[in-house]
């Protein structure tokens, strides 16, 4: 048996491979970077507020997590296609030993928050001697 190919189908079928399936919720994306006294997380939480996200360490983990819901503005409106993710959400990441996990900052600016991680100082190796009978 023969089957019909469908441009559409297809286009969709590759869109959910390319970009997810929307009903799953969404994983905001993250960028990490390391500077000369910490390292900078930024996460991508366009639409939420400070209220909305969730941070927290705990035995060395920084984990991220919130929440976005769907706004809905009329019953009567009819949307072709809804691209935009929502629900709940969590990363979670190892911190190096080298990051004050007291001592982090999180600040939310137009939809990225940023979140400071100091470094602490560095302990310097010694030598440590060996008795000897």
């Amino acid at each position: 048996m023969l089957t019909r190919w469908d441009p559409f189908s297809e286009i969709s079928r590759l869109h959910g491979e390319v970009f997810g399936d929307p009903s799953r919720g969404f994983t905001p994306a993250v960028d990490i970077k390391e500077e000369d006294g910490a390292i900078v997380l930024h996460a991508e939480l366009p639409g939420l507020k400070p209220e909305d996200i969730e941070v927290h360490v705990e035995n060395n983990v920084l984990t991220l997590s919130g929440e976005r819901s769907v706004e809905t503005k009329s019953e009567d409106e009819k949307f072709h296609r809804v691209e935009r993710r929502y629900g709940s959400f969590s990363r979670a990441f190892v911190l190096p030993k080298h990051v004050d996990g007291d001592a982090i900052e999180a600040a939310l600016d137009q939809g990225v928050l940023t979140l400071r991680l100091p470094k602490r100082n560095a302990v310097e190796k010694r030598r440590i001697a060996i008795q000897g009978a």
